[in-house]
């Protein structure tokens, strides 16, 4: 086989599909969130404005946060030195999953390097715990629940996205004595629409089956701490394992579980994905740390980051953009061709300095590539009124009428 032309091939399948990835190379400034340079292929730099990152609530430039990662650095140096077991447990990674026990309200949490190895790990692990389990997964569910689900030898189920009918067909054609698991997220991340996490609360304790929740979009954003949407309402108690992320709106790096002291336990013991990995270096968990506690009380910056999402839906809405909106954070437009997708990205970050990246298949469905902008506290009337401005002023230029966006 000729290798080199067999990738040729393979890339160019993505070039003329218009789903090739196009990785901005920028400089985050500290203290001007959202404000960064962007360094362009002949080495000159320019202004931008990013409105695609993940850092919610403008989190990795808060002062308590920058100052707990000098500490914890000038007291240890770079690295943890290994993996958890060996020599890379320290008090940072334990006062870490503390906090994250107490925002959750379970008896222990653990670390992970981020969310997508604590929900594979994890979910890869289980039927090792549960011989015989059965795994119940929202058709929409993120690639790294999936991943783990495939990988882990056990059975699976495949429901459709957020229908409790389906869900309850395919639980009572099961073993009624078989283990059983419903994996679902609490806000999806592409739509930004909620699952229903009560109902299906109500499912797993009728058929007898264990929860697995993935909070990643809705950690320290939703709940009178933070703790998420199931904080928020009122249903922690009864979800038996919470994943989560400190790479969004805490601003720093890594993932979690937060459980019963016996399922952190097992999975520590058990899970390839923990036991073989290099731990967290000490000054990001002490970052995180700071990060998670202080968003417990912080209840303006979480009010004035929902605030600023439906200002800038409601702005885009006013221009007759086709916008998703199931009433969170995300602000999905849909633009509905790949080519198009890129075309006006592109055009907001040469013309007008706004960086938003296009999502395209396979992590959207084909015919709903899509900009999702993701408005913070740090994103004020300037910044909104730019990237509105220039939507405006595209939108025309490209030729992308509403009749062809809704096609």
């Amino acid at each position: 086989m000729d290798y080199s032309a067999q990738l040729d091939i393979a890339l160019d399948r993505l070039h003329n599909e218009g789903r090739y990835r196009t990785f901005i190379d920028i400089e985050r400034k500290n203290g001007q969130f959202p404000h960064a340079s962007w360094r362009r292929a002949d080495g000159s730099e320019s202004p931008v404005t990013v409105w695609c990152g993940n850092d919610y609530l403008g989190m990795g430039q808060h002062p308590k946060v920058l100052s707990a990662m000098h500490e914890a650095l000038d007291a240890t140096g770079a690295g943890s030195g290994g993996t958890r077991n060996i020599s890379g447990t320290t008090v940072y990674h334990k006062r870490l999953e503390t906090e994250l026990a107490d925002l959750h309200a379970k008896e222990d949490a653990l670390l992970f390097t981020s969310a997508y190895i604590a929900n594979d790990a994890t979910l890869s692990t289980l039927p090792k715990l549960f011989p015989g389990l059965i795994i119940y997964s929202d058709e929409l569910n993120h690639a790294s629940m999936i991943e783990g689900i495939r990988r882990n030898g056990g059975q699976k189920r495949v429901f459709k996205h957020n229908d409790l009918d389906d869900l309850r067909a395919q639980m009572q054609a099961d073993d009624p004595q078989a283990p059983k698991l419903i994996a679902f997220e609490s806000i999806y991340s592409m739509d930004g629409d909620f699952g229903p996490i009560e109902a299906l609360c109500d499912l797993a304790q009728e058929f007898g089956a264990m929860t697995y929740l993935d909070e990643v979009h809705a950690v320290g954003m939703y709940g009178p701490r933070g703790g998420g949407v199931a904080e928020r309402d009122g249903v922690m108690d009864r979800v038996d394992i919470i994943n989560g992320t400190l790479a969004k709106a805490y601003g720093v790096m890594g993932g979690y579980i937060a459980a019963s002291a016996k399922m952190c336990d097992a999975i520590r013991s058990y899970a390839p994905g923990f036991i073989f990995t290099t731990s967290l270096p000490p000054a990001v968990a002490a970052g995180a740390a700071a990060s998670v506690a202080h968003l417990k009380h912080d209840q303006a910056l979480r009010d004035q980051h929902q605030l600023q999402a439906k200002i800038l839906k409601m702005r885009l809405k006013g221009l007759g953009m086709p916008i998703i909106d199931h009433g969170s954070h995300i602000v999905p437009v849909i633009v509905g061709n790949p080519v198009h997708t890129k075309a006006l990205s592109d055009l907001l970050l040469e013309e007008h300095g706004i960086y938003v990246q296009p999502i395209n298949f396979p992590t959207v469905p084909r015919g709903t590539e899509r900009l999702r902008f993701t408005p913070s506290p740090v994103h004020g009337p300037r910044e909104i009124d730019a990237l509105v401005r220039a939507m405006d002023d595209l939108w025309a230029q490209c030729a992308l009428n509403r009749a062809e966006l809704s096609a």
